[in-house]
């Protein structure tokens, strides 16, 4: 079940480029598993129709068909764009176990995935992302 988050990513950088690349909160966030604080990202209200990016590498990872108000202060999906577009991974960090959600292409934190809450999903599976991991594009 655990899948191998060990194997080489498809896009692959050095620290000092994703810090080149990223601002020292996206770097926080991305790379080093930080969580931004509720209610301040820049997606949580977004209801524009688009597709959700990783903001490190640009893989699409979430449409806006499954965002959905979770009240819970950070952007909330029911599914990623497939199944192949997010890695799961145990997260027993903060004296708890989690479901880590990472980038599939380059392995960047994105938050983490809750099941069993009683959302009127389909899924019922709430993927609680952080909006600094993301990169909305909007519907032409």
């Amino acid at each position: 079940m655990e899948p191998d988050v060990g194997a080489t990513p498809k896009v692959s950088k050095s620290d000092e480029e994703w810090r080149q690349q990223l601002s020292p909160t996206e770097y926080a966030v991305l790379r080093e598993a930080a969580t931004e604080r509720p209610w301040t990202g820049e997606y949580v209200d977004t209801k524009t129709q688009g597709v959700y990016e990783c903001r490190a590498c640009g893989a699409e990872l979430f449409r806006s068909e499954t965002k959905f108000e979770s009240h819970c202060g950070w952007p909330s999906f029911y599914d990623p764009r497939d199944t192949d577009a997010v890695i799961l991974r145990e997260d027993r960090s903060l004296g708890m176990v989690r479901v880590e959600v990472l980038c599939a292409t380059c392995h960047s934190h994105l938050g983490h995935v809750f099941e069993g809450e009683g959302y009127d999903t389909p899924t019922d599976q709430r993927y609680c992302i952080n909006s600094i991991a993301l990169r909305h594009v909007p519907k032409a």
